[in-house]
């Protein structure tokens, strides 16, 4: 199975603010959901919380926690204590690849077995409590780049980043 990464992070890898994103770009949203549509999604449980505590339709849902005896209020979620056990469940749909949402310590941590990024890089410097990790250019290779402008639905400009792993 492939474990991929999607994120959407600013210049200085910000990705949120108290369980929020920091901007408004529709077509990301569009983008995140067309990519990760009917594919096992893995989140922590922070990311579970900030999405409304349900399921992304469409997709398999896992919850990374180490809450022990932690509910996720729906029985069609899936709960692991760690990122490997997350990835088991998903090996289970059968689904030729996975995709890991965040938050910022779910990312460092599946980092290391990942082999793709999907970046919305968000041109801009902002201040957030949550952060990407630094993609090391040493093991990881850009080898897509779609920039958008900043528009009147979209706070910044833009670009759709995929990176695999060297």
């Amino acid at each position: 199975m492939i474990i991929s990464l999607i994120v959407a992070a600013s210049t200085n890898r910000v990705i949120g603010k108290n369980n929020q994103l920091l901007w408004h770009l529709p077509t990301d949203l569009v983008y995140f959901k067309n990519t990760t549509w009917a594919m096992p999604v893995i989140m922590g449980r922070k990311t579970y919380e900030s999405v409304g505590n349900k399921p992304l339709p469409g997709r398999y849902t896992v919850v990374v926690t180490r809450q022990e005896n932690w509910d996720p209020r729906n029985p069609k979620v899936k709960v692991a204590s760690s990122v490997e056990e997350a990835v088991e469940l998903s090996i289970q749909t059968d689904c030729k690849e996975t995709f890991v949402l965040g938050g910022g310590q779910l990312y460092a941590t599946a980092m290391k077995i990942a082999d793709r990024i999907y970046v919305t890089r968000v041109h801009a410097i902002l201040e957030g409590d949550a952060v990407f990790p630094e993609i090391d250019e040493e093991i990881w290779q850009l080898i897509s780049n779609l920039d958008f402008p900043k528009d009147s639905k979209h706070d910044y400009p833009y670009s759709f980043q995929l990176w695999t792993k060297k």
